[in-house]
């Protein structure tokens, strides 16, 4: 057989404008993807990236790319066209990712729940051409009916103006989103009329607690979520004493951790953020942004670099003849934070439960010799096997006037012996008189034949039982 190829190490190319590649969290969670053995990380450099033909971008095994401000989108398709990388995140899925009507049809595809919308689009030479008409207190957008509070979203996601128009009897205008500048991330704006010009998506305001929800996958079985004050409200950002926005954790429902999975496979991004809406009982994801990291979390950033470096390995190992399996190490301790503290998530509860509804057997023992009892045990073959089991009714009948008689034939005798015989047969003839007839499988009387009499130490099934 051959000689097996060399081992080598596994290049991880980052291809992202410097600002991303170069943020803390991703710092974190390279300097952590670098401890696995066999893994190198190459950061493409911005000038490259920019500048330089895609030929002469530095090679690698693996591609972390995405999309932001700035970024050459059509020359990263190039290149992993041209080196066939393996691929973190899709670089095609990310053009539908820009666009909002793209995000939500996908969605919908999915089954995933969104807001109720519509989209207007417009012809940029003639805007006036559209099938919009506004009303005082709400929209009709190609038919469809929006009363106010609306919300109306440009349909580039790079433009993050959003406008939430208020009803009349809220005091009217409109509360305009933006991305966060300083302390701010919206405004009130007396105006109360749609914008005119451009294409834009209009859907139903969902009452939310006052919270938008901040869903983070790295892969399709992990998923961080936390929550932010939502910027509709006043539009104040909330910061701690460091300044960063304060968040909130949060744990995910089952539905909404599916969902989680449903966005990450269905964008084919692997490291992939999204926001939920949670109102009226339910959960609506009302944006998809691609590509993004938590920040400030080392638990976090243990996690995402650990996921990540076992996919690269499992992808690519094989066919770099690396010796590697998924570590098998225990896991760790599951400790969530919470807004009071850390404490331990409960993973699951496992119960072994037993019904409750059936009562236990209730069974008396009489050994006996009178030759009817002899007469029925040969009557239904019981020599045969030297056991004998009766339960229709017949039978059971027929055991109970054999009772019947002997207590009878016994009532005039004074032997303590006998005595002791009656008040077996009186036993037995009264819980076969039970409940007035004979149905169900509530009764059953067994025959067990002893040729040497009653043994010293009595086992279950002899004698005689109902």
């Amino acid at each position: 057989s051959p000689p097996t190829p060399p081992e080598r190490q596994i290049v991880v190319g980052i291809c992202a404008m410097t600002k991303k590649s170069k943020s803390k969290p991703m710092t974190q969670i390279l300097e952590r993807l670098c401890k696995f053995e066999y893994i190198t990380v190459v950061i493409m450099g911005e000038d490259v990236i920019l500048n330089e033909p895609v030929e002469n971008w530095p090679s690698c095994d693996c591609l972390i790319s995405f999309h932001s401000k700035g970024f050459p989108l059509d020359k990263a398709v190039a290149y992993a066209k041209l080196c066939k990388p393996f691929l973190i995140n899709d670089l095609d899925m990310q053009y539908y990712i820009q666009d909002r009507r793209e995000v939500y049809r996908i969605l919908q595809e999915e089954g995933i729940d969104l807001p109720r919308y519509a989209v207007l689009n417009r012809d940029p030479d003639r805007p006036e051409e559209c099938n919009l008409v506004e009303g005082e207190d709400h929209v009709e957008v190609n038919g469809a009916v929006f009363p106010k509070p609306f919300v109306e979203k440009p349909v580039s996601a790079e433009d993050h103006n959003v406008y939430i128009y208020y009803p009349t009897s809220a005091g009217g205008g409109s509360q305009r989103l933006f991305r966060k500048i300083g302390s701010r991330s919206s405004v009130y704006s007396p105006e109360s009329s749609v914008r005119k010009t451009g294409s834009y998506i209009y859907e139903e305001f969902m009452p939310t607690d006052g919270t938008d929800v901040k869903v983070y996958t790295v892969g399709p079985d992990y998923a961080h979520a936390e929550a932010r004050k939502s910027p509709a409200l006043d539009g104040k950002v909330e910061r701690d004493s460091e300044g960063k926005e304060i968040r909130y954790p949060v744990m995910l429902t089952a539905m909404e951790k599916l969902v989680a999975r449903k966005v990450c496979v269905a964008f084919k991004q692997t490291v992939c953020g999204f926001d939920l809406l949670r109102a009226n009982g339910h959960s609506f994801v009302c944006d998809v942004n691609g590509f993004s990291f938590v920040k400030n979390s080392m638990k976090y950033y243990d996690d995402c670099a650990k996921i990540l470096g076992n996919i690269i390995m499992r992808e690519l190992a094989p066919q770099f003849h690396i010796p590697w399996s998924i570590p098998t190490e225990a896991e760790d301790i599951p400790i969530v934070p919470t807004t009071s503290g850390t404490m331990m998530e409960l993973r699951c509860v496992i119960a072994v439960i037993r019904h409750g509804d059936r009562t236990p057997k209730q069974k008396m023992k009489m050994e006996v010799k009178h030759p009817r009892f002899f007469e029925l045990f040969e009557k239904y073959d019981g020599y045969k096997t030297g056991k004998l089991k009766l339960k229709k009714p017949e039978q059971l009948q027929e055991v109970l006037d054999i009772a019947r008689q002997l207590v009878v034939d016994l009532g005039t005798h004074s032997d303590c012996e006998i005595e002791e015989r009656k008040s077996k047969l009186e036993q037995l003839k009264s819980v076969l008189e039970m409940y007035g007839h004979f149905s169900g499988i509530n009764r059953k009387v067994q025959l067990t034949y002893l040729p040497h009499g009653h043994p010293k130490a009595a086992s279950e099934d002899e004698g005689k039982e109902t």
